[in-house]
């Protein structure tokens, strides 16, 4: 019986886990992202302080999204009106999750920074010297791409709509051509901040959802690293 119970509290709690990213888009985009870092954890060499802090960020993370849903639901299901009080509320359980996820930035940048600093350097070093004519050719396989995915999701058309947003996979692909091709910081900060105001029209326009902007700029930044390695 003490077994069942115990094994019921582990079912319970990962229907919840389940129920939050089923329902809440920051969720989604949060497990995205932790993935991306777990992955990145694997092509540096990091040390046992360094991938514990940043398995613990992400786990708080991840875990202030979840008390964060808890409370809206428990506030949605007693309130059916309007109150300032239930307001702050939500709006603090929000902002605890804001914390945790520049906290996560932070240590991401503190832990990683360095390391993408020299490998970037002998990229950019390796690009530069590359015909110009090389950011043409990646566009137009780019474009190819993202027709042969649109087709293969069936959704959309190939400038509408469907997986993945081929507006947001261009956008950040020559943000990423450009930032290569240059070598300096500005221009990598100017393209990509671009490359996101073109992503968040797409999704303000009701267009693409979130997950599909993040698909097609994740898509774009590493089609076109890889395509950059194989060129140069």
């Amino acid at each position: 019986m003490k077994v069942k119970k115990l094994l019921d509290s582990f079912n319970y709690a990962i229907e919840g886990i389940i129920h939050s990213v089923r329902t809440q888009r920051n969720m989604r985009i949060h497990l995205i992202v932790a993935l991306a870092v777990l992955t990145a954890c694997f092509f540096y060499d990091l040390s046992r302080i360094e991938l514990l802090i940043i398995i613990i960020s992400i786990t708080m993370v991840i875990a202030a999204e979840l008390f964060n849903t808890a409370i809206e639901l428990a506030i949605d299901s007693t309130t059916n009106y309007y109150h300032p009080l239930v307001k702050l509320a939500k709006n603090a359980a929000a902002g605890g999750v804001l914390v945790t996820a520049v906290n996560a930035a932070v240590v991401g940048y503190i832990v990683f920074w360095d390391k993408l600093n020299y490998i970037n350097f002998n990229v950019i070093k390796k690009v530069r010297v590359s015909s110009p004519y090389t950011i043409f050719m990646i566009l137009a396989i780019m474009c190819i791409a993202v027709i042969i995915i649109k087709a293969f999701f069936g959704e959309g058309t190939p400038l509408k709509g469907g997986m993945p947003s081929g507006h947001s996979a261009i956008a950040f692909s020559i943000a990423t051509a450009l930032t290569l091709y240059s070598g300096e910081t500005i221009v990598f900060v100017l393209s990509f901040i671009l490359a996101l105001i073109v992503a968040q029209s797409r999704v303000d326009s009701e267009v693409h959802s979130v997950l599909e902007v993040v698909f097609g700029a994740i898509f774009g930044i590493l089609l076109t690293i890889l395509l950059y390695k194989i060129f140069t």
